[in-house]
């Protein structure tokens, strides 16, 4: 086999993934200590922060933006810098995607990888992931992106189909609860006037407590959507 086929049979979707109940048990257990155990959670937010902010990103790209940089902290903020009207439907836009981004990433990657699409879905977060590194601007940013880019690229290359689906729901559960944890912090914080809740509020004049809702609607769709997705492939519980 050429290199071509090697590498376009690590892109190509499984017709059937078959996930048994206790390695997907393993996997939502090892998730859900890495989201609650406060060490190991110092260091998994910053992936829950790079989605975050790459969801700026993005979505400000489709709103006609010019993405230009985005840093990460180890307090589990972050900047991602979009180029634009200063107010307008786009930058509402921009501005509302930060929040909501684990949580919908997270779900859609559970999703597809219990229907076998885990090798694409790793395809497209390796190519993001590698066009992101171009914009990084700190050290820390540019060590996350490569940390990511690393282990991504391990699981795709040499991950069979099983393990690429059980990682992918792994991380989909440390999304979609970091979201909520990440919300947590911003609904519940004494000082958020720099928030995206915030700063959505003095774009808009809808106060901030209503954006929080928006993000608490998505966030519940989007763990629903996941919890379903993974209980109806694996037979967890029947």
């Amino acid at each position: 086999m050429d290199w071509f086929s090697e590498v376009w049979a690590r892109v190509l979707p499984e017709s059937e993934v078959a996930l048994s109940g206790a390695p997907v048990v393993a996997v939502l257990v090892a998730a859900l200590v890495a989201v609650a155990f406060e060490p190991l959670w110092r260091i998994v937010r910053l992936v829950v922060t790079l989605v975050h902010e790459l969801g700026h990103a993005g979505v400000g790209v489709l709103a006609g933006r010019r993405f230009t940089g985005f840093v990460l902290r180890g307090d589990m903020s972050g900047h991602a810098v979009t180029v634009g009207p200063a107010r307008g439907p786009g930058r509402v836009l921009t501005t509302w995607a930060g929040y909501p981004a684990p949580a919908i990433i997270g779900a859609a990657a559970i999703v597809l990888a219990v229907r076998g699409w885990s090798a694409p879905v790793l395809t497209v977060v390796l190519a993001v992931l590698v066009a992101a590194a171009l914009r990084a601007r700190s050290v820390l940013t540019a060590v996350v992106v490569a940390v990511a880019v690393t282990g991504g690229g391990a699981l795709w290359w040499a991950g069979s189909p099983q393990v690429q689906a059980q990682v992918l729901i792994a991380v989909g559960v440390v999304l979609i609860v970091g979201a909520w944890r990440h919300l947590g912090a911003v609904v519940t914080a004494p000082d958020a006037g720099a928030s995206d809740p915030a700063v959505l509020a003095r774009l808009t004049r809808v106060p901030r407590t209503l954006w929080n809702v928006t993000f608490v609607i998505v966030l519940a769709g989007s763990t629903w959507v996941a919890g379903s997705a993974v209980l109806a492939a694996s037979g967890v519980f029947t």
